[in-house]
């Protein structure tokens, strides 16, 4: 009986969880649309990274030099024009 009782209050958070994070979606989805979620704000100077690009720095040296990934360093990079990405 105990094991019953135990399965079922599982269920009921496994429910309740999901309930949440329906909510929450909507929630987000909800302030997108007023266009008062934004999201993070960036962390990074993106001039930064494609001045030391321009200077002749590797990816992997630039991401060393100001601590943060690669990945992070390539998306930077793409917001350059099409013109100088395509020289990086």
């Amino acid at each position: 009986m105990g094991r019953m009782v135990i399965t079922v209050l599982g269920m009921v958070a496994d429910m309740e969880l999901k309930f949440i994070k329906e909510r929450q979606l909507a929630g987000i989805e909800a302030a997108k649309r007023k266009g008062t979620y934004k999201g993070r704000p960036k962390m990074v100077d993106e001039a930064e990274i494609c001045k030391r690009m321009a200077s002749g720095s590797t990816n992997a040296r630039i991401a060393r030099d100001m601590g943060i990934s690669r990945m992070t360093v390539y998306r930077a990079l793409q917001t350059l024009p099409s013109s100088d990405n395509e020289s990086a």
